[in-house]
């Protein structure tokens, strides 16, 4: 039984990017809704009210809890544009520094505007991550 609160839902992703308020944030959505898509081979699919995800896969903790979550993905939010790496940070240091300022937490990334950036470094966290998760997971949903 999943116990996960972020479920995907069937609001289509290019329509939520489309009704971002904040044009900046908007622009780097449909960029990002792009590259994801791109890199990954899955196509989109909101999670919860904000989160745009691509792929998913099954977790299962020792402490019985398990769920389904995205293999990646974004959000874009009022404080910053949110990147979702499922296996964090740790071994992205230079791609991190390619990438230019940022913030992050275990598994966010947070961006400000994309404009500048070295997306090379973002598309190859992003492929690391998906690969290392698939590898990680009790299971994957495929393409």
């Amino acid at each position: 039984m999943s116990s996960n609160k972020t479920a995907p839902t069937d609001v289509d992703p290019r329509a939520f990017i489309e009704a971002v308020a904040h044009p900046g944030r908007r622009e780097d959505a449909l960029l990002l809704l792009e590259l994801f898509g791109r890199v990954t081979g899955y196509e989109p699919q909101m999670w919860g009210p904000s989160i745009v995800g691509y792929g998913r896969y099954h977790y299962k903790y020792d402490s019985g809890r398990e769920g389904d979550f995205l293999l990646t993905g974004f959000s874009p939010r009022k404080a910053a544009m949110t990147v979702y790496i499922m296996p964090g940070f740790k071994k992205y240091g230079p791609r991190l520094e390619r990438l230019g300022k940022h913030k992050h937490s275990v598994s966010c990334l947070y961006l400000g505007s994309l404009k500048g950036r070295d997306l090379g470094a973002l598309e190859e966290m992003i492929a690391d991550s998906v690969e290392r998760m698939k590898a990680m997971s009790v299971a994957f949903w495929p393409k």
